[in-house]
């Protein structure tokens, strides 16, 4: 093999990976989608369709919000804003923080939920129910908001909380179907934060991630009304099968379905008329911006979707019958080609092994490619710089990656069979690391062949 070859791509696409987060840096974005001029607050990109807000109609101005790029979104506002911040409470992840002014930082725990989260949010949830006509809260959203913003339907424990979103993320359900649920057995998702600030002027900015951007499903819609109901919260739980689901869940659920508890706010509700909800950043954006630095180093290049979901095995193997089709025919683009993907799949558990869906797409995708003779080397790496409950932001193999951990004496096929990915791409050195990047916009896939 051509080793000096497959070292320099491995490097290129680390390097495409990096160029992605550049458009998506939510400090950046929201700089893109706002700005002060005079006393005006101008919402919108240049070009585009704008929405002005006179800043001397409000007495207060304030910032909440909650997710894992909420830190740097509120410093950006915090800058153009200036001493017009009266206040500012947020949610982020463990490490995910930046240097504030007046903004209070709770860090908490993602993807589940902890103490800290439901203290942060009751404070958020009790400032916004003291909010008045004269007030503009600045709401600032990102990906791990659903968790970070945690504060459990009366009658429900943290505790209890923590084991359905655990079966939840345990058993392959997508984001969708997870925020659906976690929506009705919360306090402030679901369009219940708009409900809480009414009448207050609410600019909700979000930096989307979740597949085709639906503004409702984005840390579970806080300030977005909710299309989901208890109906579908239930529908989900039997979907999956799911046992032992604690009993005040199932009751609260049950007792929403029957018209006992009011719904999470719909479409129309008055609670929504002063509410301005824009997505700054999203999978797409990182997309562009690795095909244009791939474009730079020489690839053909093609974008398949920023909306793949799916099981994450199947999802790998699609990938590689692309790959292989390159290799035959130079279809759907010749070499050397670069083929960029997006969105988030879904990893059912079936082991106790460490890792996420990235690496678990890139091992499923060592085993697909493995041995063949063109040079070719795949990458998946979550935005955020963390693929589950792991210090790897992904991982990058190539067709001899199997090779490696075969002459280590691990054998890919049983690891996958475990969930145990990082552990073999920790062995052959092929695992991401890239540190928290203070983004998330889901996850970006790179299938490179010369």
């Amino acid at each position: 093999m051509d080793e000096y070859l497959l070292k320099q791509m491995h490097t290129e696409a680390k390097t495409i990976f990096r160029e992605s987060l550049r458009p998506v840096n939510p400090y950046g974005a929201v700089k893109n989608f706002v700005r002060v001029k005079n006393s005006q607050l101008i919402l919108g990109k240049d070009g585009e369709e704008q929405t002005t807000l006179d800043l001397k109609q409000f007495d207060r101005i304030s910032l909440v919000g909650g997710g894992k790029a909420t830190a740097p979104m509120a410093l950006a506002m915090e800058e153009l804003l200036g001493e017009r911040v009266r206040t500012g409470m947020i949610n982020v992840k463990y490490g995910f923080t930046e240097k504030l002014g007046v903004t209070r930082t709770v860090e908490a725990s993602h993807p589940l939920p902890d103490e800290n989260g439901v203290k942060g949010t009751a404070a958020i949830m009790n400032f916004l129910a003291k909010a008045n006509d004269k007030d503009l809260i600045i709401s600032l959203i990102s990906g791990g908001g659903s968790a970070l913003l945690c504060q459990p339907a009366q009658g429900i424990t943290l505790g209890e909380k923590q084991t359905l979103t655990g079966m939840l993320l345990d058993c392959g359900a997508s984001i969708d179907e997870i925020n659906a649920v976690r929506k009705h057995i919360s306090a402030a998702k679901g369009g219940q934060m708009a409900r809480a600030a009414f009448p207050a002027t609410v600019v909700n900015l979000m930096l989307s991630d979740v597949v085709g951007d639906k503004m409702d499903v984005i840390a579970s819609g806080p300030f977005v009304p909710d299309s989901s109901t208890f109906e579908d919260a239930l529908g989900i739980l039997k979907k999956y099968a799911l046992k032992d689901v604690p009993k005040s869940i199932v009751r609260r659920l049950e007792e929403g379905a029957a018209g006992k508890t009011p719904d999470t706010p719909k479409a129309g509700d008055p609670v929504f008329l002063y509410v301005s909800n824009i997505i700054v950043g999203s999978n797409i954006l990182a997309l562009e911006a690795a095909e244009k630095k791939a474009r730079e180093l020489g690839y053909d290049t093609l974008i398949l979707s920023s909306l793949i979901e799916g099981e994450t095995r199947d999802v790998a193997r699609v990938h590689c019958a692309i790959l292989r089709e390159i290799c035959r025919s130079g279809r759907p683009t010749p070499k050397p080609a670069c083929i960029i993907s997006g969105g988030e799949t879904t990893v059912t558990i079936r082991g106790d092994g460490l890792g996420g869906r990235n690496q678990e797409f890139c091992l499923s995708s060592a085993v697909e490619i493995a041995g063949l003779p063109e040079k070719i080397v795949v990458l998946s790496g979550g935005t955020d710089g963390n693929d589950g409950p792991t210090d790897a932001a992904g991982a990058v193999v190539d067709p001899y990656t199997v090779e490696r951990g075969r002459k280590a004496g691990l054998s890919a096929v049983d690891f996958l069979d475990n969930n145990d990915a990082y552990h073999f791409l920790e062995k052959t050195e092929d695992l991401l690391m890239t540190g928290p990047t203070n983004t998330n916009v889901m996850d970006v896939r790179l299938l490179l062949v010369r």
